[in-house]
């Protein structure tokens, strides 16, 4: 009887899932259909309708700022400085940056026709892709979800976000913000985990915009593959930083700390890890100290302005990696608010657990070379990083570094400043993603260049035609 029981629980139990599976589906369906109907009516298209949304858009997180700096401090610990310094400010900046440029996006550019097609006039037509799929991540919530979303609008896009579970504080307030501001045919936010984002990605999409870690990316390609979807991977990787003997080390070690600890190294352009030549290694360890401690004080977990790791089981996989006997500064933990101190680790061997993935916490392991040349064949046989900084003041040791290697981006004398430029493509490459967005490339990756020939009326070249003779071949040698 117990046994009965027990099987009718579990039958009733999977009925139950797959009721409300076929449900989530179907649901799914609807709200991709409704917005495929709302773009092919023509309704995104006009430069009317893609600078109203944007005004919504603005208006409605000018309306809900503080609101937003509450869930991002919920989330992860931000103070609101840092908060609008690294999203909400990025945000304001970008939309702004759209809504100046949008008219000279969206024309038509010319282009030269060759003779051989003559006579006829040649462009090239930007055209939204239609309904679009955002997944972002949990690092930086907020800007890493609008900033692509500005984007797919201003290019004349419909859009279903899935924001990060793992931030459920921002997440709540942007879907919140996006169903008072926009009519689900246009913005739709698509809460849940894991099996939401799979039950989105079963559904054909006409783009798919991911950011996140690469194991995520290669399901996301996979399942764009099935329906020829094209796909933007914004993905991470060990980013190095290499610091040579000619380096300004103050600088270095100020711009390294900067880059490495804001956001407690939730950053996926973070630097990872450093090279140093031998000669400049102490004096370095010793300048990052003292930056640190004029950054965030001698006990930066008494700081209200130091964050926090997303949840314990990141907290836990950071932890794992410090090994106490080569931390040479900070180690500290609080399990209670999990937190870690900004931490340097010295004397790190390239088997080293913290050398194994890509770290994603204030864990910064330092390697000492001998020479430049051994921090070029290292970074060479490692994975292609999305950034790679150099200090230096060697014009030589830049071209190699620079040129010479693979990487998504990257700064030299700098970290992080890269992504603020308009005018530059931030992506990866191989294992650090694939496409770039940022200023007019956020535009042109969220829209088709349409190819257009318009052909003229009143005069036709006959050699194309049939019948082919030897006069028209060598006429057709002459222009092609």
């Amino acid at each position: 009887m117990h046994l009965v029981k027990k099987r009718f629980v579990i039958l009733l139990f999977l009925k139950y899932n797959f009721i409300v599976n076929i449900f989530g589906v179907k649901k799914l369906k609807q709200i991709i259909d409704g917005q495929r109907k709302y773009f092919e009516a023509g309704n995104t298209l006009s430069y009317e309708a893609r600078k109203s949304a944007l005004l919504k858009l603005r208006e409605c997180v000018k309306n809900n700022e503080d609101k937003i700096t509450a869930a991002i401090k919920e989330d992860l610990g931000k103070s609101r400085l840092e908060s609008y310094m690294s999203e909400i400010g990025i945000f304001y900046d970008d939309i702004e940056y759209n809504l100046k440029h949008l008219k000279k996006f969206m024309k038509p550019k010319r282009c030269s026709t060759p003779v051989s097609i003559a006579p006829a006039k040649s462009q090239i037509v930007p055209c939204p892709y239609g309904v679009v799929l955002i997944i972002a991540p949990w690092n930086y919530p907020f800007l890493l979800t609008l900033e692509p979303l500005t984007a797919a609008l201003a290019a004349g896009n419909c859009c279903v976000i899935k924001p990060s579970e793992l931030s459920p504080a921002t997440t709540k307030i942007i879907t919140s913000i996006m169903e008072e501001t926009f009519p689900k045919e246009l913005v739709c936010v698509i809460n849940g985990g894991a099996e939401e984002s799979k039950a989105l990605l079963e559904e054909k999409f006409d783009y798919i915009f991911y950011t996140g870690n690469a194991t995520v990316g290669r399901y996301v390609m996979q399942k764009a593959a099935a329906h020829l979807t094209p796909v933007t991977l914004e993905l991470g990787g060990k980013s190095p930083v290499v610091i040579t003997e000619s380096a300004n080390l103050r600088i270095a070690a100020r711009r390294i700390a900067f880059g490495k600890f804001m956001n407690l190294g939730q950053t996926c352009v973070a630097p990872d890890y450093v090279l140093i030549e031998k000669k400049v290694h102490d004096d370095f360890i010793w300048l990052l100290k003292e930056e640190i401690i004029r950054m965030y004080g001698e006990q930066p977990l008494c700081n209200s302005s130091y964050g926090k790791i997303i949840n314990r089981r990141h907290f836990e996989r950071i932890t794992s990696f410090i090994d106490k006997s080569k931390v040479v500064f900070g180690g500290a933990i609080d399990e209670g608010s999990i937190r870690i101190s900004p931490t340097i680790m010295d004397g790190v061997c390239p088997d080293d657990a913290v050398m194994g993935q890509e770290i994603f916490g204030p864990v910064l392991p330092v390697i000492c070379v001998n020479n430049l040349s051994e921090a070029y064949d290292f970074i060479q046989k490692q994975p292609h990083p999305l950034a790679l900084y150099l200090f230096t003041q060697n014009k030589k040791d830049e071209k190699l570094f620079m040129e010479g290697l693979q990487f998504g981006g990257g700064c030299v004398n700098d970290t992080l400043v890269h992504v603020l430029n308009h005018d530059l493509p931030f992506g990866g490459i191989g294992e650090s993603g694939c496409g770039v967005y940022h200023g007019k490339y956020s535009f042109d990756t969220f829209s088709h260049p349409k190819a257009i020939v318009k052909s003229a009326s009143w005069a036709d070249m006959p050699i194309r035609y049939q019948p082919y003779t030897s006069l028209k071949e060598k006429l057709i040698r002459m222009f092609i």
